[in-house]
């Protein structure tokens, strides 16, 4: 199978760049979004052959995520369970008969780290949630988790120690889902890869000079490490400040 995540950065102004193209044209069982900045009703995507499913933020312009699915799903739910969590329209959880498929935005602890008390709050509260699921089934995962987790996963770890996305606490709390038995699938296959980015600033030239970072995985459940394939970054996929990242992987 194959699965492909993209932070679109408003899902309307990406449509316009080539969005549904590359959608159609690459042709994942599992297409997921974030950052759609979207309300219900305000896009309609013709995208035949898949199922999809809408989370939306309840303030206007932010966050959100999207799925879309060549497989129409046992069952779908919108966020975690944890009231905090669940007006931003950050989670959505897919069930299949092998496995439990995830998209997350994970919230992003902002300038001058306004928001890091929170997003700890959100790191132990997710995780909690996944180990959950995982009693059941394995976990797959993946969106923007807005960290960089090891100085190899950015261009310039010296100057980032304390900015949003490289401080200790977000980088520990990586470890943590790594420790909890979730594998991080690019780094399973590319331990070394150096210069490997999936975010990059629209300033300073930064995607011209790959001044980036990686803060966009796919984790999955320990337990389906043989399954795994491939991991990508399509780094020369426009239309955001992100590039998609994907995963194969062989499941039925």
């Amino acid at each position: 199978m194959k699965f492909i995540s993209w932070n679109v950065n408003g899902l309307r102004a990406c449509v316009g760049k080539g969005f549904t193209e590359f959608l159609l044209d690459e042709d994942a069982d599992l297409f997921c979004v974030q950052e759609t900045k979207l309300q219900e009703g305000q896009i309609t995507l013709d995208l035949p052959g898949y199922h999809q499913y809408w989370n939306y933020a309840e303030k206007k312009g932010y966050s959100g995520t999207a799925i879309f699915s060549k497989t129409e799903p046992l069952s779908v739910s919108y966020g975690i369970g944890v009231e905090e969590h669940d007006h931003e329209g950050r989670v959505i959880t897919l069930e299949f008969p092998g496995f439990y498929f995830i998209t997350v935005y994970t919230p992003n602890s902002q300038n001058e780290l306004a928001r890091l008390d929170y997003r700890m709050c959100w790191e132990d509260d997710f995780l909690a949630y996944l180990k959950k699921l995982e009693e059941k089934k394995p976990v797959i995962f993946c969106g923007d988790l807005n960290v960089a987790h090891k100085e190899i996963d950015l261009k310039n770890p010296k100057t980032n120690r304390r900015n949003a996305g490289f401080t200790d606490e977000e980088r520990d709390k990586f470890t943590a889902l790594t420790k909890a038995g979730f594998i991080d699938t690019f780094r399973h296959f590319y331990p070394d890869l150096e210069g490997a980015y999936s975010w990059w600033s629209y300033r300073f030239s930064a995607r011209a000079k790959n001044a980036g970072w990686r803060i966009d995985y796919f984790l999955v459940s320990d337990s389906l490490k043989d399954a795994l394939q491939d991991a990508v970054i399509y780094k020369d996929i426009m239309g955001s400040d992100h590039c998609p990242v994907g995963l194969s992987i062989a499941l039925s």
